[in-house]
């Protein structure tokens, strides 16, 4: 069973940076991709940004620059630095693993962005 933690989130101020860490394990074949979703209150989940097995990202057009995707295979960590936060970044962020066409998803890490 794939399971996947997420740490690193926080309170920030407006402009302030954080970053992100899933660490996977209970697999034993690399995922498809990778990504980080986020989803705030009373809105829908949202991609963030994923990257595939090759270490292409792709980012949602609001990331605008500011947030970087990346993986450690050694470490089996995905990480996501996120700088020049803004208080509409405020959300619970969850890291997602596609393994041979099967999701899995972590319990998320709650970031907080104050103006």
């Amino acid at each position: 069973q794939v399971q996947l933690v997420e740490s690193g989130g926080g309170e920030v101020q407006a402009g302030g940076s954080l970053r992100l860490s899933c660490v996977a394990s209970g697999y034993t074949y690399s995922p498809y991709f990778m990504g980080w979703f986020r989803q705030a209150p009373g809105k829908e989940r949202e991609r963030v940004a994923t990257i595939n097995s090759a270490g292409g990202p792709s980012y949602a057009n609001f990331v605008k620059g500011r947030f970087t995707i990346s993986k450690d295979n050694a470490k089996n960590t995905l990480y996501l630095q996120m700088n020049n936060l803004e208080p509409e970044d405020t959300a619970m962020y969850m890291c997602m693993g596609n393994y041979r066409g099967v999701g899995y998803w972590g319990q998320g890490t709650q970031v907080t962005v104050s103006s």
